[in-house]
């Protein structure tokens, strides 16, 4: 066992974890932030995606003995005082979701990318959900939502 200390949301956690826990569990099931999804275990899907340190990465592959140190970010952790984040918002009213497994992995990734690029390209927005799989509703709407989310937190 290893003795861990990160921030995750905003609040600090102290933890003895296996060297070979990866992060996407540890915050599961040590943390009970289960809005961070296993999708295939191959980072094929980014269904497990957070913000470490600000930047977007698939939590299944990452230690969590990596993320020591670190301020994590889960899909938990992005609305403020009862009000959806801006990027959650325009995913839900432009239904850029169906099953809505895949979508706190892509909401997470658009947060990366507008915090990086606050005005993408569609080229951009692209390839920043490029790692991000959503078997269910296609990418249309999700572009829309993430060009919508851009719109809003221009104002």
């Amino acid at each position: 066992m290893r003795r861990i200390s990160v921030t995750v949301n905003g609040r600090q956690h102290d933890a003895d974890v296996e060297p070979r826990q990866l992060l996407v569990y540890f915050l599961r099931e040590q943390l009970g932030l289960t809005g961070t999804n296993v999708g295939c275990d191959t980072s094929s899907c980014g269904a497990c995606t957070v913000l470490l340190d600000g930047e977007s990465v698939k939590s299944c592959t990452v230690l969590a003995v990596q993320a020591d140190g670190t301020d994590v970010t889960t899909i938990e952790g992005l609305a403020r005082d009862g009000e959806l984040h801006p990027v959650q918002r325009a995913f839900h009213e432009h239904h850029a979701l169906q099953c809505g497994y895949c979508t706190p992995g892509m909401i997470m990734a658009t947060v990366a990318l507008l915090n990086e690029k606050p005005n993408p390209t569609d080229t951009e927005i692209r390839a920043a959900m490029d790692g991000n799989l959503c078997r269910c509703c296609g990418y249309a709407r999700i572009s829309t939502a993430v060009r919508r989310a851009a719109a809003q937190a221009k104002r």
